[in-house]
């Protein structure tokens, strides 16, 4: 799309900061400031959110997301990764761009034990019910 920002980069028409990229993914820094080494992975290839992205971007998408999470944990001093996709408008997505968050984690970095998870008010029906309801058949 030529007005997503997202496919800019991914076409080298945007500049962003870089941290890997392949022929269909880019990972980049999130430039949101919200906490250090916050980064995003997205496809180059649009696809608005995970509901209409290709089962094989879907893979090479996860791919680099492993390998950033990898490079993170193995040679940057962090000791384990947060990882975030809202997916719709329900979910809170911004930007209509399929894209996945990493956030580098160290042990007591004051950013609580669940990151970024918003607060849960617990369940409101029977979890069987709820299976029966919600499994592939």
């Amino acid at each position: 799309m030529e007005d997503c920002i997202f496919c800019r980069m991914g076409r080298g028409k945007q500049p962003c900061m870089k941290v890997y990229e392949d022929e269909y993914t880019l990972a980049l820094m999130d430039i949101a400031g919200d906490v250090d080494g916050h980064m995003l992975v997205i496809p180059r290839q649009h696809c608005t959110c995970i509901l209409d992205c290709s089962d094989e971007m879907l893979t090479r998408v996860t791919a680099t997301v492993k390998k950033v999470a990898v490079h993170l944990v193995n040679n940057c001093g962090y000791d384990g990764v947060d990882l975030m996709s809202a997916n719709g408008e329900a979910a809170g997505q911004s930007l209509a761009h399929f894209h996945v968050h990493i956030i580098p984690r160290r042990k007591n970095d004051g950013l609580g034990g669940r990151g970024e998870w918003p607060s849960f008010p617990g369940k409101t029906q029977e979890i069987p019910a709820l299976h029966e309801k919600l499994r592939i058949k």
